[in-house]
């Protein structure tokens, strides 16, 4: 059995790139070490495997069900969520006092991705219930955290999030749901929720329900300014913790999805026949600011997800390749020579280091911003803590957009390198094809996220994310020129963030003329087209690493440091210049797409 990510790629991008070990250094870490890292990733990675790879497979072929009365999952689930819960994984990044681990949330994140690598589906209803938490820890009431929060820490309670309906999935201004207030201060709920993961199951005592909806009172503005966030439990929770009456929030059906089979997601009814009450958290008209506290966590994660399926689907591809015979050297077609492995053949060759390039380039991309997210809520240093948070707004876009459609595209290349045999049931992955194909869907779109980086994230404090972006990325540029072996790409690199520059200003002066049309028209594009330059620059950064560990290693790790710089070369010269045709077509505020007609369509 293939493990779905490569240990020592995991250890560089954590302790040779990015230097987590250092993060001991702050106070709420201090209690951990580089040996405490290492033994929790074990750990996570020997369960990833023993418990959720195990049956990955099999839960896809048996998706969740519903009889009429509960949701039926395979026992494995139950097996492997509870084994995970003992092993303190779900409150790895929570505080001490709350039941937590008070791991850097880096060290989470690394061990999470073990987990959605090996069984996605499985590993989603964890996830939730932790992102649920982290909303209830950074807005809830203290009450509230007694309550909800430090029951799910502890893994008694599951968690959910309620944004979209039927009628509106993205356009969370056109929500339904009321919250009708009583005189106890508490709110009944009425409305349908769409798309809820995790939103009815077995797995746990009660599942804490994170709901957006319109308080009915006369002063609701109209839009996204009138929503507000509530805390909905399945069963009611009484004041010394023990589970009281069924609520009124009732499952009206379960939704069939290409992938992610294995995480039960469903259409939820609040209030249709019975009363459902729920509990405002936060400020009324707020709530989506307070839903966007964990959002952008959750995109890196989203982003992250994305990266680990394509890296999985890598993994594969890459064993697949090293042991399948077939066809010769185009150079020397002796029928009666043997057949060599097809990974002899350049083609296929191409086809892994545009897996290897995507999918080791996002994980880093990934768990840099991660770290980020943990010098903003752990570093004294107010600069730094300020540079990270201005760097985590325009990253973020990037590091769930990027992943979530270029590691697809990695997913697409491993089946075309098993051919017939990727088409099939018999290896992973079309399953980790379909799984993935969920991440350029989730938590905003692609097409929002370029709205996000372009109209917000570019133009927010005077284009303050973006210069801040763009000096570090210079900074790497100056730092690698003068090492022969990256050269070269530091100069494309250079020349890439030029183009961009160049382009963006083009851009923003149609902004500010008032063409706010053909500024977004083809938002998708920039985005695409900044979240490449993002990616050599990782990559960049890799090689660096790469180029001065390599002297001084092992005959194993020279040849790791050898593909770290082939991918690299590769992303520069199959991957970058791209951002080229996009610059020129950015440029030209091009308005193909705006007037295209709907009868010509």
């Amino acid at each position: 059995m293939t493990k779905p990510i490569n240990r020592r790629d995991l250890d560089f991008l954590l302790f040779e790139y990015l230097n987590v070990g250092e993060l001991s250094g702050l106070d709420r870490y201090r209690e951990h070490d580089r040996a405490t890292f290492d033994a929790v990733i074990d750990a996570a990675e020997q369960l990833s495997v023993d418990q959720f790879l195990s049956h990955a497979a099999k839960l896809d072929a048996n998706e969740p069900h519903f009889d009429g009365e509960r949701v039926h999952l395979i026992p494995e689930v139950q097996a492997a969520v509870d084994a995970y819960i003992e092993g303190g994984f779900l409150g790895m990044a929570f505080d001490a006092e709350d039941g937590g681990l008070q791991l850097p949330y880096t060290v989470a994140q690394a061990c999470a991705s073990l987990f959605s690598a090996a069984n996605i589906g499985t590993a989603g209803y964890a996830f939730l219930t932790a992102a649920a938490a982290n909303m209830l820890r950074i807005v809830g009431s203290e009450e509230q955290k007694a309550r909800y929060m430090r029951p799910m820490i502890e893994g008694r309670f599951f968690g959910t999030m309620c944004l979209s309906e039927p009628q509106a999935g993205s356009s969370l201004g056109d929500i339904k749901t009321r919250a009708i207030p009583q005189p106890d201060g508490s709110y009944k709920l009425v409305g349908t929720k769409m798309w809820i993961s995790g939103g009815e199951h077995d797995l746990s005592e009660n599942i804490i329900h994170m709901v957006l909806a319109k308080i009915d009172a006369p002063d609701t503005p109209p839009g996204t300014k009138g929503i507000s966030l509530f805390v909905v439990p399945k069963f009611l929770v009484n004041d010394d913790g023990s589970l009281g009456a069924r609520n009124g929030v009732r499952l009206a059906g379960l939704n069939h999805k290409m992938g992610y089979r294995g995480t039960v997601n469903t259409v939820l009814n609040f209030g249709e026949s019975e009363d459902c009450i729920g509990h405002l958290v936060g400020t009324p008209h707020k709530g989506l600011a307070g839903m966007f506290h964990m959002m952008n966590e959750a995109r890196i994660g989203v982003g992250m997800g994305a990266a680990v399926l394509g890296y999985a689907g890598y993994q594969v591809a890459l064993d697949y390749a090293k042991n399948r015979p077939q066809g010769r050297p185009v150079s020397g077609k002796d029928p009666n020579a043997k057949p060599v492995a097809i990974i002899e053949h350049a083609d296929v060759r191409r086809l892994l280091l545009a897996q290897k390039a995507a999918v080791e380039g996002a994980f880093g991309l990934c768990l840099y911003c991660a770290k980020l997210v943990d010098i903003v809520d752990a570093s004294d240093d107010s600069d730094a803590v300020a540079h990270a948070r201005l760097l985590l707004e325009i990253l973020t876009p990037i590091a769930k957009s990027w992943p979530s459609e270029f590691c697809l595209e990695a997913n697409k290349h491993a089946i075309q390198v098993l051919g017939g045999y990727g088409y099939t049931r018999d290896y992973p992955v079309e399953r980790l094809y379909r799984d993935n194909r969920l991440n350029p869907i989730h938590e905003g779109t692609h097409g929002i996220q370029g709205l996000d980086l372009l109209g917000r994230k570019v133009m927010m404090q005077d284009g303050a994310a973006l210069k801040l972006l763009v000096a570090t990325i210079t900074e790497t540029i100056s730092r690698t020129a003068g090492t022969p072996e990256l050269a070269e790409f530091s100069t494309e690199l250079s020349s890439a963030l030029t183009a961009a520059g160049s382009t963006t200003q083009t851009l923003i002066g149609a902004a500010m003329k008032g063409d706010t049309d053909r500024f977004l028209a083809n938002a998708t594009v920039y985005l695409d087209m900044l979240g490449h330059i993002v990616m050599a620059w990782q990559w960049l950064e890799q090689a660096a690493v790469a180029v001065a560990a390599r002297a001084d290693a092992s005959e194993a790790d020279k040849d790791f440091y050898a593909g770290k710089l082939t991918a690299c070369q590769y992303f520069f010269r199959y991957e970058l210049p791209k951002i080229h045709t996009q610059c020129a077509l950015l440029s030209r505020l091009d308005d193909t797409t705006l007037n295209a007609r709907a009868e010509t369509l």
